[in-house]
Order: C-alpha cells, then sequence, then structure tokens
C-alpha cells in the first residue's frame, strides 16, 4: 500500500474519483501542505507543476492506502506527463507529519507560469475533466496510455459537449429517466473520434416500452459554422479544404467550399469559437455575430451538433490561405457576391450543408442586415 501527495487537479475529488474507479468513501484522504514548496501553472497547459520555494507551502491532499491497482491507474492518467515520484514528509492539518510520494515534473520538461490555484482552475475545467477522466479511464487496461494521452484534448471537446448539450431544453416534457431503460453501455473506440455502442428501449408513442435497440454513436464535440458576411458590399466569404471523409466514399471531388467552421474547445463559447475559427481560417474580423439556429448534424448516427452563424464585417482582402499546421489545415478563402453565392447555392454546387443551410438563413434575412 503506498500513500501519496498530490498538489494539483487530483486534489478535485471528482476527478480523483473517476481516477481511481470507486465512491470517495472508500478512499482515505487528508488536507495536508508540503512545506518550501510552491505550485505553478505550467505555461501553454490547463495543469501544475511544483517547485522548490524557500518558506512558501504547497497545499495538497495526502491520499493513503493506494492499491497496486489504484498506483496502476494513476499512471495510466498521467501518463502524457513526464514526471518522477520522491518521497518527502508533509504536514498534515493537525500538524502532525506523514511520509508520501510526490509528483516532481523532469527538470526542463515544462516552464513555470504564474502561482497556480486549484479553485481558479476547476471553476473553468474542473467540471469538464472530471466528466473527461471518465471516458479516459473506461479504457483502462484496454488502450496503450501513450495513444491514449494522443487522444485527450478530442475526449475533453467531447467532455465540453456533453456539459453544453444538458442546457439544450425545447419543453418536451418527456423524462429519460422513466422513459428510458439503458441495458449495456459500453465505449468501444477512442482515437480524434470516440464511438460508442447502447443497448436500450425507450418508451414509444404509445405509451408502451419498445424492444431492445443495439445502436452505436459516433462520439464528437459541438462545433460552431459563421459565413462572413459583409452587409455593405454585399459579399460572402467561402473558404475550401480538402475532408478526408468525402474522400472515403469515393467523391471524386473531396475538395469542398464551406463557411469557416471549427470544433468548440473546452471553456469556450461558440460565440468565441466563431470569432476565434475566423481569423484561424480567413483572417475575418467581425463586428458582431447573428445566431442561425443550431442543430444536430447528423442524429442517426452522430452526437455532432453544429451552432451555426452569419459573422458581419469588412471583407476587402483578397484570396488568402490560412488555418493551423498543428491540425494538418490547408485552407483557401474566395470572397464572393451574394447573387453568385445564391445562383450557386441553388444550382447545388455546394456539397457542406452547414453552408446551404447558412445560404437559405442568409437570404431570408439579407435585407434587414443591409438595412
Amino acid at each position: 500500500m503506498s500513500d501519496l501527495f498530490f498538489y494539483g487537479t487530483l486534489r478535485y475529488l471528482p476527478l480523483l474519483q473517476r481516477v481511481l474507479g470507486r465512491p470517495l468513501s472508500e478512499i482515505t484522504f487528508h488536507a495536508a501542505k508540503l512545506c518550501d514548496h510552491a505550485v505553478y501553472a505550467v505555461q501553454g497547459q490547463d495543469f501544475p507543476m511544483i517547485l522548490p520555494a524557500k518558506g512558501a507551502a504547497a497545499e495538497g491532499l495526502l491520499v493513503q492506502g493506494l492499491s497496486s491497482d489504484d498506483l496502476a491507474r494513476l499512471a495510466y492518467y498521467e501518463g502524457s506527463f513526464d514526471y518522477d515520484l520522491k518521497s518527502l514528509n508533509v504536514i498534515l492539518e493537525d500538524g502532525g507529519e506523514a511520509q508520501a510520494q510526490v509528483f516532481f515534473p523532469t527538470p526542463g520538461a515544462w516552464q513555470p507560469g504564474e502561482l497556480w490555484s486549484l479553485q481558479g482552475w476547476a471553476d473553468k475545467l474542473g467540471e469538464v475533466t472530471a466528466l473527461a477522466a471518465e471516458e479516459e479511464m473506461a479504457y483502462f487496461g484496454k488502450v496503450d496510455p501513450k495513444t491514449m494521452a494522443r487522444s485527450v484534448r478530442a475526449i475533453q471537446t467531447r467532455a465540453w459537449a456533453k456539459i453544453m448539450a444538458k442546457q439544450r431544453r425545447t419543453g418536451d416534457p418527456r423524462n429519460i429517466a422513466e422513459d428510458v431503460i439503458v441495458h449495456r453501455h459500453e465505449r468501444v473506440y477512442v482515437d480524434y473520434f470516440g464511438m460508442e455502442e447502447i443497448d436500450l428501449q425507450h418508451r414509444q408513442h404509445d405509451g408502451s416500452m419498445g424492444p431492445v435497440l443495439h445502436r452505436g454513436g459516433l462520439m464528437q464535440g459541438s462545433a460552431v459554422s459563421v459565413l462572413p458576411y459583409d452587409p455593405i458590399r454585399d459579399t460572402v466569404l467561402l473558404v475550401e479544404q480538402f475532408r478526408p471523409p468525402v474522400f472515403l466514399i469515393d467523391d471524386p471531388e473531396p475538395w469542398l467550399w464551406e463557411a469557416v467552421a471549427g470544433m468548440i474547445d473546452p471553456g469556450e463559447t461558440p460565440e468565441q469559437t466563431a470569432h476565434r475559427e475566423a481569423m484561424e481560417e480567413a483572417g475575418v474580423r467581425f463586428d458582431r455575430l447573428e445566431y442561425a439556429g443550431g442543430a444536430y448534424s447528423s442524429s442517426g448516427s452522430s452526437t455532432g451538433f453544429m451552432y451555426l452563424y452569419v459573422g458581419l464585417g469588412n471583407l476587402t482582402q483578397t484570396t488568402i490561405t490560412g488555418g493551423l499546421d498543428t491540425e494538418g489545415e490547408d485552407i483557401r478563402s474566395r470572397i464572393l457576391p451574394f447573387d453568385e453565392f445564391i445562383d450557386m447555392t441553388d444550382r447545388h454546387l455546394f456539397k457542406d450543408l452547414q453552408l446551404v443551410s447558412l445560404a437559405y438563413w442568409l437570404a431570408r434575412h439579407r435585407d434587414r442586415l443591409r438595412a
């Protein structure tokens, strides 16, 4: 059995519970501190690091009696981080001392920033990190930790999408706690996307429970699609990029013209994503955004939800290239007069559903926006 001192995100009990895979009532923990040390934010990351600091005291959590399985689960969760374990004395709330192992960063692996706040981190990312850990730990013993590390950001994006989904109420009086019975739910694949399978029954329109259905779902985060529009010049901006799924279905034209689009990062609002993606993909700044609706893009097979916007601003640049090299994006943009754009839409020259939806929304609201 081992005792560990946690100074960072694992002090957040909902996260610790999911990583260890057992209820808090079975975990022995105490508030503690490590003298002559301080906890700093890691530059460019969402987690902290601990460093010697004369006269300081790092607040933390002493977790005692950890089993070999607990340690294996912790090693799996921390698999993408470089660290060393050191045995040190920590001070308990009652003034007593205890020896515990502490995760220390490998020298030079990360650069410290400002002092780190657990409460500040928890307010912003605690819920989404704990929810993401639930998916990550579902693959413990099934997926190599280094392979899992590659998927962490996408998993966090999906977790944030789940949190956003809980806010989408339209007034339907049915209650899933009473009207849906889950018999089996498994996570079967993880990478940039996830795949989950479920066996369930749901209440039918005649009031009876239907048969057990076996279904799968492509697990995706939520996204934004925003069409840049200049109401003064009456022009729109489109972007074009290569789409591998379109190529995979044997479409001979996998380069698609689209509106600016991108995934909503954890902690972002859809509006923040719209502004960020417009700059990344097309170098465009908006004076304001017009919400054009939101919907599941393929509700029979995917969890993907798309927020649609028309972004108003000046469109004066010529064709440019954009996108992030880190995401393998190769994007070019094109400015079109509205009449030409809507004519191309009517002639079915665009294959992106979000772009077509935004075209017809803009056609309905164009006079108001120009006024």
